[in-house]
Parts: C-alpha cells; structure tokens; sequence
C-alpha cells in the first residue's frame, strides 16, 4: 500500500498551552530571528521538554543536546513559514480556524472556566486565540511549503536499485504477515426498490427543510450517513469544484448561498447538498447523504446464493475463477479470478499510478478503506490456503450494503524486505531519503537568502546544517 511521505517537522501544537504559562513572562527573550520571525526562549525550553517526553514514551535517547535540537527545528520552521508567505502557497484558513477553537476549547475545560484559564496565563482569551491562531497558522504555512518541496521529487528503477544495493541490510524493515485472497460479491436483489426508498427519504428531508419544519443541520446531524461531517450539521471543508465528484460539483455549482439541490446521485450514495457561501473559486457547502439500506430478509437472499456457489466450488463443480466471472457484482476484480487489490483505496487517495496497485495485504491494512475490510479478515484468520469462507454481511468503500464470500489464496510468512517480493516498500525507502536530500539542500539554499539572526550564547549549539550560523 502506498504511504504518502512527509518529512514532518512537526511542531508541538498538542501540548502547546502558551508561552507565558506559569513562567515570569518578563524573564522571556528573543533567542533567534528568522525573516520576519522570532523564536523566544520559552518556544525552545516548551519545544526541548517535549522532544524529551516524547523521547521517553519510544523509549530512545539522543546525544544532541535537546535545547539546540529544539532551536533548529523551530529555525526550521520559521524558515518554512516565511518562504511560504513568499511564495504564496495556500492553506485552508477555515481548518485552521475549527483546529484554534478546538484547542481553545480544551484548554478552557483543562482550566475549570475562560476565568481560570485567563488568570493561569496572565492575559484575555482574546489574547491565547490569537496566539493559538498565529502558531496553527505557522505551522500550517511551513507543513505546505515542505509538502510542496519535497513532493516535485521522483525516483527512478534504477535509483531505487542503487538504493537497495547499498543500504545496510539490517536496515530494512521486517514485513509482516501478508493475505493474498479472492472475492465473491452480491449487492441485495432489491437494490432497485432500496434506491427509490433512499430519494424517497431525501425528498422528505429537503421538503421539510423548504418548508422551514426544520434545518439542514439538523437533519444532517440525526440522519446523515457521512460520519465526516454528520456531527458538524452536514458542513464540508471549503474547496474548489475540482477538488469534489462530477455529480456533486455540478450540482454545487448551480446554487445560490441558501439553495439546496435536487437529489444527487454520486459514487458515494445520494444526496442533497445546501451551498453556504462562494469565495472566488472556493465553495463553502453542506450535504445529507443517505445510501440504500435493506431489511433482514433483503439481505439474506444473496447470503443464500453465495452459500450455495460457496458449496459448488468446495465440491470442485465449478472453479473460484469461473464462479467470479459469472455471479460476482464487483467489476474491479471479477475479471481477475476474485483477486483483491487496493485499487479503490488508491483512488479515494487520488493516486492514479498502476505501479502502487497491490495485492497483498497486511492485517493493519484491513478496514483503512478500499476493497479490503475487517470483516474479510475475520473471515480470512479461520482458512487455510485455498479454502472458501460461507456467506457474510460486509460494506463496500461506499458504505453500500453487501454479501460476499472469500478465498484465502496465499500467505506471506513475515520477512526482511527484498527488492523483487516487496519494490514498493523499498521503493518508498528510497524515495523518503531522497527527500530528504533534497529537502536539506533546499533549505540550505534558502538560509544563505533569508535573514537569520541566533544570539551568541545558543550560536556554539551542535546545529546539523552549519549554515544557521551566519
């Protein structure tokens, strides 16, 4: 399965409360200057105590002394912020926002009250958002602007070869215990009926909405069937229409702020969808989404024809292949003998590359979306190669209900990664250390253009890139 690889330099927002904290705010200074940006000492001291925390918890230590680790990773950072800002490279101010109020929010209850947490840190709560607004957005300007670097970066075969040839073999990792097995597929035969029941569900819902009988919120809350944004009253995050389905960006782009659709039918399921506002490009929306749902003996009636084509192959009346191509409701594998890949869940990614299609799966690969789910595992444990499980209720990555039965077609004991059984893997090796090649480069680049000021008494600090010392 393919990762997406970021070289984080992530920043402790979590434990972050503020620097004043219980500290004399007075004794405070500014330790370093990067462009437009300083780092106080408080940072570096908050930033040191929790590389250590977190050093404990993974149970490793470091010869770097943690302060001067800790100033150049906030160097780093302010380096990012700042490039960002020149290069104008975008965030998405609305998550930014929802993350402040959330961490306000936390710490106002860790406090006992806005009045405690206020007097905990000598200043208003106006004060701690607008401080908490400034680090989130920092470190979401340097988060991007590093993304932007480091993913212009390919690698080719022969890099990737080069790589596995000279890295120390006890360096490669160990995988672990992989599935390769088949499917059966069978959506209710009452799908048609199911799908009318769902537009006539929504129907019902918009009519109210019209009607003013209710609000979209609400009813996005108590029957909307998109857990991402039920509990936030059906609201997407703001994006363009490129970044939505055909269907619903189509359907979006039609509305006035206030309008709601008519039922839309996507991959997804159906819904309707409430336009908030239009900033340029940039859509602000929110939607229902319901999918077909079935009665007890709705789905009972595929479980039965599944057990039976379950028994036909066990009894070698026809093969798992044969039965695949003729009975299965799964186009992406039918054509292939059953076999599984993680083609849907490359596409829920957007990664359109054939070489990152896989079929082999680890147990942690089950249930992180795609073709492959919990329920198949469950079902593939109790197997041995070659065997057939019965019949079993399970969802497709659209949340659509379904049976299905699977093969277990091969095992893969756990074993040191090579370069013939596991090229992605070490392909993703290589590609991590070449990024972070080019991202050390990149930014010893940028140092040499950018001001940069470090106080005498933290300029003899163990720095990995030597530049920060002008």
């Amino acid at each position: 399965m393919i990762r997406k690889i970021l070289l984080s330099v992530a920043f402790f927002l979590g434990a972050f409360v503020v620097s004043a904290q219980e500290n004399q705010v007075m004794l405070d200074r500014v330790v370093a200057v990067v462009g437009n940006s300083s780092i106080l000492r408080s940072e570096v001291d908050e930033y040191a105590r929790e590389l250590l925390t977190r050093r404990r918890q993974q149970g490793y230590t470091s010869d770097r002394d943690p302060q001067n680790e800790a100033l150049e990773l906030l160097l780093t950072q302010k380096l990012l912020f700042n490039q960002g800002l020149i290069d104008s490279v975008e965030v998405n101010i609305s998550d930014i926002s929802q993350r402040v109020e959330e961490h306000l929010q936390a710490l106002i209850e860790n406090a006992g009250g806005i009045a405690e947490l206020e007097t905990r840190h000598h200043m208003a709560i106006f004060n701690i958002r607008e401080m908490l607004r400034q680090r989130y957005e920092e470190q979401a300007y340097a988060n991007m602007m590093q993304s932007t670097v480091v993913s212009k970066v390919r690698i080719t075969p022969g890099e990737v070869e080069r790589f596995y040839r000279e890295i120390d073999p006890d360096s490669l990792p160990v995988i672990a215990e992989q599935y390769v097995y088949a499917q059966i597929t069978k959506f209710p035969f009452s799908m048609k009926e199911a799908k009318q029941r769902t537009r006539e569900r929504l129907l019902d819902m918009r009519e109210r909405i019209i009607k003013g009988q209710t609000s979209f919120e609400v009813m996005a809350r108590m029957y909307s069937l998109d857990p991402g944004t039920a509990i936030r009253g059906g609201e997407l995050e703001p994006q363009p229409l490129d970044a939505l389905t055909r269907p619903f960006a189509d359907a979006l782009a039609e509305l006035k702020p206030g309008q709601i659709s008519e039922i839309v039918e996507t991959e997804y399921g159906y819904h309707i969808i409430q336009l908030i506002d239009k900033r340029g490009r940039i859509y602000h929306a929110r939607h229902i989404r319901l999918y077909p749902t079935y009665a007890s003996e709705e789905l009972a009636q595929p479980a039965r024809m599944l057990d039976s084509i379950a028994d036909l192959i066990r009894k070698d009346s026809i093969t798992f292949e044969a039965a695949a191509l003729e009975f299965s409701d799964d186009a992406s594998t039918k054509m292939n003998g059953g076999i599984v890949t993680n083609h849907a869940a490359l596409e829920m990614g957007h990664y359109f590359d054939a070489r990152y299609t896989e079929t082999r799966f680890r147990r942690e690969d089950f249930g992180m979306g795609g073709s492959q789910t919990l329920d198949d595992y469950n079902a593939l444990k109790s197997l041995k190669e070659g065997e057939v499980s019965d019949s079993f209720l399970t969802e497709d990555w659209m949340g659509n209900q379904l049976c299905k039965i699977v093969k277990l077609v091969r095992v893969i004991p756990p074993h040191q990664a090579t370069l013939n059984e596991d090229y992605l893997q070490v392909e993703q090796m290589a590609l991590s250390a070449k990024q972070e090649r080019v991202f050390k480069e990149w930014i010893k680049e940028k140092i040499d253009g950018m001001y940069v000021y470090i106080i005498p008494e933290f300029r003899n600090g163990e720095f990995e890139n030597k530049n920060w010392v002008k």
